[in-house]
């Protein structure tokens, strides 16, 4: 072995948190309604699958979510497991007390890197959407309940097309200095490559701490787990996935889904990092949303070890 390649090896982390979002980001984009307890049940099989971190549901208005409109039932109604932590997306101060409620573990807030798709997401500019989440964070404080932050459009926007890591790094920093407790960094529109997701992190992590950064990624382009593999070289040890590979953004044209948990699962088990979580049953709650939602499971390594 080269000594570049020990020296790469050596800052691949040993353990890797795989943070689960397809109830929510996966979900929110279907065109098709689903059954709350379709949901329910894909949440409560994550759970038995070893996922200790899982994205359920989104505190948003139904006006333009409709697929999170049913998010109070599903909380309710998930077999809890101890040790597993239950999150919902909770825009404002609105639908955290909502999620409050719900008796949600965690919540999230999303902030974008591109001015342009801050507006067309959440219909306001980086700097007031960041104001925004202000009275949010405090509340969170004082309940003591762990926010975590997303940054969409991290590499690229489909509006504004590349984007400064700079930029990236601001927006991260001042998500980190409201209270966050981790900011996830999202390739919104699939375009980034592992030179540009490279790039972007070794700007970002001069200002966030590389065990506070997670990363997330579409594969619109069919390079993200190649991504994955770029972040991991870069410190980077959580890793948001979607089972089954569903999902996209509403607000990204052409964004494809996330990648598929299972495809990470099995890049992760060859490079002997270890999640906690079981691949078989992964695969099983991604076969099982897929027949639910009538297409087969996107992921490449479901598919190859169903003709096994």
């Amino acid at each position: 072995m080269s000594v570049r390649a020990m020296d790469m090896k050596s800052q691949i982390p040993e353990t890797v948190q795989i943070v689960e979002v397809g109830p929510r980001d996966g979900l929110q984009n279907e065109e098709s309604a689903l059954e709350v307890g379709v949901k329910i049940s894909l949440v409560d099989k994550l759970s038995e699958a070893g996922f200790s971190q899982i994205e359920a549901g989104s505190f948003v208005s139904p006006k333009w979510v409709p697929q999170m409109a049913d998010s109070d039932r599903i909380f309710a109604g998930i077999q809890r497991k101890q040790g597993v932590e239950y999150i919902a997306l909770t825009p404002n101060l609105m639908g955290f007390e909502a999620a409050v409620a719900s008796q949600v573990s965690r919540v999230a807030v999303f902030a974008a890197a591109s001015e342009t798709f801050s507006k067309k997401n959440i219909n306001c500019g980086i700097a007031e959407s960041l104001q925004r989440f202000e009275p949010l964070l405090e509340q969170a404080k004082a309940l003591k309940i762990p926010v975590r932050g997303y940054v969409s459009c991290v590499v690229n926007c489909p509006f504004e097309q590349a984007i400064a890591p700079d930029k990236v790094a601001e927006v991260a920093k001042r998500l980190i200095d409201l209270g966050c407790y981790e900011v996830s960094l999202g390739d919104t529109t699939g375009k980034g490559s592992p030179k540009s997701i490279a790039d972007m992190l070794s700007i970002v992590r001069q200002q966030v701490p590389v065990e506070r950064l997670a990363i997330h990624c579409h594969d619109t382009y069919g390079q993200a787990l190649a991504n994955i593999y770029a972040a991991l070289l870069q410190g980077v040890a959580i890793i948001d996935s979607s089972v089954a590979g569903l999902g996209g953004c509403p607000y990204a044209p052409g964004a494809s889904g996330n990648v598929a948990t299972e495809d990470v699962l099995f890049l992760l088990r060859s490079l002997g990092i270890e999640t906690g979580i079981d691949l078989e049953k992964a695969i099983a709650a991604g076969n099982f949303i897929s027949e639910q939602l009538g297409r087969n499971n996107q992921s490449r390594v479901a598919q190859a070890m169903a003709s096994c």
